[in-house]
């Protein structure tokens, strides 16, 4: 069940950003939804092999190289949903970093929720 309301939470928090942001379209709820299933299984699958790869980048960085991996785990997802689309990769990288934000913000108020 918590899986559920993470994934509806992370479709929601698509939905607003793709209100907010002019080069992010979705094109409707069920899209924001298949839209953060695939995220959720590209971080789960492909991140972690990215992250191996670009692992000197990473820590040459101090970390800051985790960003472009989410934003072409971001564009990843644009080419892999119809419905779903991205302008450019500095868009892509906004896009995550403000959906990493909006989903800290969404999961920390459905944890005070549950007090």
């Amino acid at each position: 069940m918590n899986l559920i309301i993470r994934l509806l939470l992370n479709a929601l928090a698509v939905v607003i950003l793709a209100k907010i942001l002019t080069g992010v379209h979705v094109d409707s709820y069920v899209t924001a939804i298949i839209v953060a299933v695939v995220l959720a299984i590209l971080n789960l699958v492909v991140k972690p092999i990215l992250v191996i790869f670009t692992l000197p980048a990473t820590i040459l960085t101090l970390g800051l190289f985790l960003f472009v991996i989410n934003a072409l785990i971001i564009l990843l997802a644009d080419k892999l949903v119809d419905g779903f689309s991205v302008a450019n990769f500095w868009i892509a990288l906004l896009f995550s970093i403000l959906l990493t934000i909006l989903q800290s913000i969404l999961h920390t108020l459905l944890k005070e929720d549950k007090k």
